[in-house]
């Protein structure tokens, strides 16, 4: 039962009964107040947990934007591009939730706390003083009539009824302040229900309204996660073909160490053990060095360096190599030693150690020392033994693949797994032995014969391919095909892509359009075989193209080749039925690099352009001449950025008495370069820059590349032209007027009286009949 009305008539009367009914009520509004103020508390300690909820996500946001993630190579996929860069979102969306909280926070103070604070210091607060007042006339009006009735009855008249109108009076008071009270009390306990309720109330719609926003925001985020989600499948299944090719050679080199070692411009590299002779007492010590020779210039270097001390590189010593003698073991107390003796040295020969008996014949065979074996002719033998009885792409090899197609298309299209699902080795080898030989090659039924199961002729149709002597896209042409898909957009690619397929020879071109016109077709399905365009990549990317060296840094391009592959898929019709625009496709994402525009020099700020416009100038003059073909292992499998490191000596013709003089500077400068950044470059970059300084170009190009002068990346008003005579230039990338003072193109305009302005980074030129601005970066000079 709940508390009983308060009568006015019973303040009257003033009962025990009624004195009992007041104290209830003022006991349930004590009750309410202690509440109140204790809900008031735990409101405040909530606000102050969620700014510290709120800090915390924001440093957990910060932490996620500073995050950078480091590639192996010198690019990555769109895939890899938007993992990058979710952090950066994830922080973006944690940002934007942290102020939907403030906003509730806040919301908390104005609606909840300061409401109830309000209602009880001026509601229940007000109660209080009432019922002080009303403790202190009850006490004073019972004092009074207490009083009067002592009062003795001899008193005079006008004494007695003097009395009796002041107990009156003070009773009436009372009485109305009795029913002051009473109403107060009564009116608080129906008030508290919404003066309290409705903040509370408040309160739970701000919170929803936090909710609701996180649901938004959420909704907002759903389709860039959904898109991140193929992005991180994508990566993923490119990894697990990465890492298959990289434990594959792994294998290969754990099995024949020397058989796979990388082809560089050093005749032989690895680690000795030099005799240090020291005083009569002190005897001698053997300090371990890694050394370098290269017989052409007969050049020994010797660098000392000590994993156990830290990896810390000891000063670099060179000499010219005179002659090399094994030293017997009846006149040293060590094994694997030799002497070696050079030609600027008037002390006794210098004594060193090989790490091996294999290591030191090795060592004398580089050297022309006595009782060489000669490893490297045994390895050629091996290898063109095993070129010996591969595939052919001749006419057996169009049947082959033609004969596999259809089987697969008649039997095996919506099957799960096409092509990822591998069949039994040894039937896939059996197969492809039949289809190979010319006799048995007809024979063989493909479409009815339950012999033969789709897995195995898939597997013997990836065999065949790879057991070609030269992958279907070719070596020549596989850094050109890896090239443009590093960056620039998508439309770009595939003008790229669609014109190096138009380069490929007549046969390569005709089997590589038979073998896509079925990707696609098997794509089509892709709903019922889960071969989507990005699986079918993962699966022909390594079959199609592969590197001609097999390194770890060509390995980690094979995700380029998935990208390629899935752009042959894509584009097929129009790649394989349409000829490409030369005057686009080759100037634009096969010579340079980079097929998007580079960013504007800022007038403002004088930052150094990131291309300069020589570097595409020279990679222009070098595609148009078909006589330039450096050694594979110098071909940049990356970025063409890095033309604009390379001195511009570095290609001159070979008969010039200049470059043997440049090549003697240029060698001794790099190998201290090297030696100053072992510890953060790697060993492949150090021989690509090598070969590069050390390659010749045939006369024919000599006066193309005598136009050009390179800029030096340590002067930022270098003119990346100045050689050039004319004053024409043509438009390479589009480019927006973000000034009046600049001029607005697109590609393959041509401008004309254009020379250097004296902004950095900029040109002056006149398009149209009007004069302006132009980025240096994004034109080529005529």
């Amino acid at each position: 039962m709940g508390l009983q009305p308060l009568e006015f008539s019973d303040c009257y009367l003033d009962s025990p009964w009624f004195r009992e009914r007041i104290r209830a009520h003022e006991v349930e509004l004590e009750k309410t107040n202690k509440f109140i103020k204790e809900l008031i508390k735990d409101g405040k300690s909530l606000i102050a947990a969620t700014k510290n909820l709120a800090a915390a996500q924001r440093k957990f946001a910060h932490s996620l934007r500073e995050f950078k993630f480091e590639f192996i190579g010198d690019a990555e996929t769109d895939d890899e591009r938007c993992i990058d860069a979710s952090l950066h979102e994830f922080s973006n969306f944690l940002k934007n939730l942290e102020e939907q909280r403030e906003i509730m926070a806040l919301s908390v103070t104005e609606t909840l706390i300061k409401p109830l604070e309000r209602f009880r210091k001026e509601q229940l607060g007000g109660v209080k003083e009432e019922k002080k007042k009303y403790d202190k006339e009850t006490e004073k009006n019972y004092s009074l009539l207490d009083k009067h009735l002592n009062m003795s009855a001899k008193k005079k008249e006008t004494q007695l009824l003097e009395a009796d109108n002041q107990v009156e009076q003070n009773r009436k008071h009372f009485y109305e302040l009795s029913l002051e009270y009473v109403c107060k009390l009564q009116e608080m306990q129906e008030r508290k229900k919404f003066e309290f309720v409705e903040p509370v109330l408040s309160f739970f719609q701000s919170m929803f309204t936090f909710y609701h926003q996180g649901h938004e925001l959420a909704k907002d985020f759903n389709h860039y996660k959904m898109a991140l989600q193929i992005n991180i499948q994508n990566t993923r299944n490119r990894f697990e073909g990465t890492r298959s090719e990289v434990e594959e050679l792994m294998n290969k080199i754990r099995r024949n160490p020397q058989e796979h070692k990388r082809a560089n411009q050093f005749t032989m590299e690895g680690y000795l053990y030099v005799q240090e002779k020291r005083p009569a007492p002190f005897g001698s010590s053997w300090v371990k060095h890694y050394c370098l020779y290269k017989k052409e210039t007969k050049k020994f270097t010797m660098i000392p360096f000590e994993h156990r001390s830290g990896g810390k590189i000891g000063e670099v010593e060179v000499f010219l190599l005179k002659c090399c003698t094994k030293r017997n073991t009846d006149t040293i107390d060590r094994r694997f030693c030799f002497d070696i003796e050079v030609v600027d040295r008037s002390v006794m020969p210098v004594t060193v150690q090989a790490c091996s008996e294999e290591d030191r014949n090795m060592w004398l065979e580089a050297l022309d020392g006595k009782e060489a074996v000669r490893v490297c002719l045994a390895n050629l033998n091996r290898a063109n033994a095993k070129r010996e009885g591969s595939a052919q792409l001749d006419k057996i090899g169009f049947t082959i693949l033609r004969k596999c197609i259809y089987a697969v298309e008649t039997r095996g299209i919506n099957d799960q797994g096409l092509y990822r699902v591998v069949g039994v080795s040894s039937k896939v080898q059996r197969l492809l032995n039949l289809l190979m030989d010319a006799k048995t090659c007809n024979e063989v039924d493909l479409e009815n014969s339950l012999e033969w199961e789709v897995k195995t002729i898939t597997s013997a149709m990836k065999q065949y391919l790879r057991s070609l002597p030269e992958p279907l896209m070719t070596y020549d042409l596989h850094g050109e095909f890896i090239i443009p898909v590093k960056s620039g957009s998508p439309e770009s690619r595939v003008n790229a892509v669609h014109y190096l397929v138009h380069k490929l020879p007549e046969k390569n071109r005709e089997m590589l359009d038979i073998l896509v016109t079925h990707l696609a077709n098997v794509s089509n399905h892709a709903k019922k075989n889960l071969m989507t365009v990005a699986n079918l990549g993962v699966v022909f990317g390594p079959t199609l193209m592969r590197p001609q060296e097999e390194t770890v840094a060509a390995l980690m391009d094979l995700k380029f080749q998935n990208i390629v592959v899935e752009i042959l898929i894509e584009n097929h019709d129009k790649i394989f039925q349409t000829l490409p625009d030369a005057t686009l496709s080759e100037p634009i994402s096969v010579s340079v690099s980079p097929p998007n525009a580079p960013p504007r020099q800022s007038r403002r700020q004088g930052q150094r352009n990131k291309r300069p416009v020589a570097v595409y100038n020279l990679c222009l003059e070098l595609d148009d001449s078909d006589s330039l073909s450096p050694p594979k292992e110098c071909t940049p499998t990356g970025s063409t950025d890095s033309l604009s490191s390379q001195s511009p000596t570095a290609i001159v013709p070979s008969s010039s008495p200049q470059m043997e003089k440049n090549n003697l500077i240029t060698e001794s400068s790099d190998l201290t370069d090297w030696v100053a950044n072992l510890s953060s470059q790697t060993h492949s970059s150090m021989v690509s820059w090598m070969n590069v300084q050390s390659s010749t170009a045939p006369s024919s190009i000599t006066p193309a590349l005598s136009s050009f002068s390179f800029p030096s990346p340590a002067r930022e008003t270098d003119s990346p032209a100045e050689g050039v005579v004319s004053r024409k230039a043509r438009a390479v990338y589009p480019c927006e007027a973000e000034h009046s003072s600049e001029l607005s193109f697109q590609i393959g305009a041509v401008f004309e009286d254009v020379h250097f302005s004296r902004e950095p980074g900029w040109l002056e030129g006149t398009l149209n009949g009007k004069r302006g601005l132009i980025p240096q970066n994004y034109v080529q000079f005529l």
